[in-house]
C-alpha cells in the first residue's frame, strides 16, 4: 500500500499531512465503506480539531452523517464503533513526535480495517470522490459520553478483578504523556481499585512532560515515580493510549517483549495460535513453544497483525492474545484492538500476588537492542535496503523476507525493515549477552550506511 503503512497515515503536518488529504481520505473511506454515518475522533495533538474539521466537512460532502465524539483514545473510539455499528476516523499519529499527526481508520464492528479494505479506499482516493448535492448533504453533531462509556466497557471485563486488587491494595504510578489516555486512564484504574497517582496526566498536544513514544529513554520521570511513591508498578501509554509500556516496583523498565510474554504464558494452551510480527523476541518463542502452542509471523504493524488474525479466526482457529513487544497487545476474546489500558488492567492480574519485577524475571535472559537509521528520499533508503539485501544474502543464517531481511544465527537475530510510519530504516537484535546483539546489529546497520553513502 502506498498511502496507507503499517499502521495507517501518518506524516509531518503540513508537509506529508494536510487538511485537504485528510478530507481526501475521510471523503474514500466514506464512499467504500458506505455507511450513512461515520464518527470523527481525535487525539490530543494541536493540529487534530483542524485535520478532523477537515475529515467531517469532506464526510458531510459526500452524504455521510457525522459524530464528532471529541479527544477519545483510539480504543475507546473503536468501542463506541463496534456499541453503534458505525465506522470511525481517527485523527492520531500515535506515538510520534508533536509536529506529527495521521488517520486511522476503524470498521463497523470496533476493528481497524483490513489490508484489502484498505487497498479498495486507496484506489477510491486515487480516482476522487465527487460531492453530493444540497439535500443530500450529511448532518454534523457533537457526542458526548464516549469515554464514559468506554470505561463502563473496561471496567465490564473485570469485575472478578476488583476484589482481588482491593484485597492486594494496588498503587499504580500512570503516566498517560499529555495524550488521550488521560481522559480514561486515570479514572478507570481508580473504578478499578487501585491507588492511582499520575504524571503528565493533562491531556497537551505539545507533549511537554514527555514524548509520546512510552520507551525506556523516555519514562526516567515516572521510574523516578514508581520510587517515590512506593507503586507496585508504573504504566506508560502512547498518545492514542492503545500501548502499555511497565516499570516494576524498584523503578526498573519492563521490557515490552517481557510483559508481552507474560501475558502469553498466562493465556496459551496446546491448541492457541499467537500472532506476532517479524521482531518477536525468543522470550516470545519460548512461550509458544513450552505451551505447544504455534506461532504466526507477519509484517510489523498492527494492519498486518488483524488482517493475519482475522483470517485466522475465521478458519476456526484459536488465538487468544496476539501483538508486538511494543505494548501493543490484542486480546481477541474482548476485541480485535490494541488497547492499553485494557492490557495494563490484565497486567495488573499478573502482579496481585507477585511482584512485577519477578513476573518479567520469569521471562529474561535475552538482551534486546534497537537503532534507526535516517535517509533523505526514496534513493537512499532503496540504497541502504539493497546493501542490507546483499548482506543478508551472504551471510550464515536462516534468512527471513517477511517484511525487511531477518537473520537467525541460532543464538541470536537481527532485522532490518522500512519504518512504515516514519522516514527511518529500523534495526533489532537480540541474543543472550548483550555484546552478542550489539556486533550483529552494528555488523549490519555499518554495511546499511556504507550502501546510503555509496547510494
Amino acid at each position: 500500500m502506498d498511502v496507507f503503512g503499517s499502521s495507517g497515515v501518518r506524516g509531518i503536518v503540513g508537509e506529508d499531512i494536510t487538511p485537504s488529504f485528510v478530507g481526501r481520505i475521510a471523503a474514500a473511506a466514506g464512499a467504500v465503506l458506505g455507511s450513512e454515518t461515520v464518527a470523527v475522533a481525535r487525539d490530543t495533538r494541536t493540529t487534530g480539531r483542524m485535520l478532523v474539521d477537515a475529515a467531517a466537512s469532506t464526510l458531510a460532502g459526500v452524504g455521510c452523517s457525522v459524530r464528532r465524539l471529541g479527544v477519545v483514545p483510539t480504543p475507546g473510539v473503536q468501542a463506541y464503533a463496534e456499541r453503534r455499528g458505525v465506522p470511525a476516523v481517527v485523527v492520531t499519529a500515535s506515538h510520534n513526535p508533536p509536529a506529527y499527526n495521521g488517520v486511522k481508520l476503524i470498521g463497523d464492528d470496533g476493528i481497524e480495517l483490513s489490508a484489502g479494505t484498505l487497498e479498495r479506499i486507496e484506489r477510491r482516493l486515487a480516482a476522487g470522490v465527487g460531492s453530493v448535492g444540497y439535500a443530500e448533504t450529511g448532518a454534523s453533531e457533537a457526542v458526548d459520553g464516549a469515554n464514559r462509556a468506554y470505561i463502563e466497557d473496561l471496567l465490564g471485563e473485570f469485575d472478578g478483578l476488583r476484589d482481588r486488587i482491593a484485597d492486594a491494595g494496588v498503587t499504580v504510578a500512570l503516566d498517560p504523556g499529555h495524550g488521550a489516555g488521560c481522559l480514561t486512564s486515570p479514572r478507570f484504574f481508580r473504578r478499578l481499585g487501585c491507588r492511582v497517582v499520575t504524571l503528565n496526566a493533562q491531556p497537551d498536544g505539545r507533549f511537554p512532560g514527555r514524548d509520546p513514544e512510552p520507551i525506556e529513554g523516555n519514562l526516567a520521570d515516572l521510574r523516578r515515580l514508581v520510587r517515590s511513591c512506593d507503586a507496585d508498578l508504573g504504566i506508560a501509554h502512547d498518545g492514542d493510549a492503545d500501548r502499555a509500556i511497565f516499570v516494576d516496583e524498584t523503578g526498573s523498565h519492563v521490557d515490552g517483549d517481557a510483559s508481552f510474554a507474560a501475558l502469553a504464558a498466562s493465556e496459551l494452551g496446546g491448541d492457541d495460535v499467537v500472532v506476532s510480527a517479524v521482531n518477536v523476541s525468543q522470550r516470545v518463542v519460548d512461550v509458544v513453544s513450552e505451551a505447544g502452542a504455534a506461532l504466526e509471523l507477519t509484517p510489523i504493524g498492527s494492519t498486518h497483525l488483524i488482517t493475519r488474525m482475522r483470517e485466522l479466526l475465521a478458519g476456526g482457529a484459536t488465538v487468544p492474545i496476539a501483538g508486538e513487544g511494543n505494548g501493543g497487545i490484542f486480546f481477541p476474546d474482548h476485541r480485535i484492538a490494541r488497547d492499553g489500558a485494557y492490557t495494563a488492567a490484565r497486567f495488573i492480574g499478573l502482579i496481585v500476588e507477585r511482584t512485577a519485577s519477578g513476573v518479567a524475571a520469569d521471562h529474561g535472559g535475552y538482551a534486546m537492542v534497537r537503532r534507526n537509521l535516517g535517509y533523505d528520499g526514496v534513493e537512499e533508503r532503496e540504497a541502504m535496503l539493497e546493501a542490507a539485501g546483499a548482506y543478508a544474502e551472504a551471510a550464515d543464517a536462516e534468512l527471513t523476507t517477511i517484511d525487511g531481511y531477518r537473520l537467525d544465527y541460532g543464538d541470536a537475530w537481527v532485522l532490518a525493515r522500512p519504518s512504515g510510519t516514519e522516514p527511518l530504516v529500523r534495526l533489532y537484535a537480540e541474543a543472550r549477552r548483550r555484546e552478542r546483539a550489539e556486533t550483529i546489529l552494528d555488523a549490519l546497520g555499518e554495511e546499511m550506511l556504507r550502501g546510503r553513502s555509496a547510494g
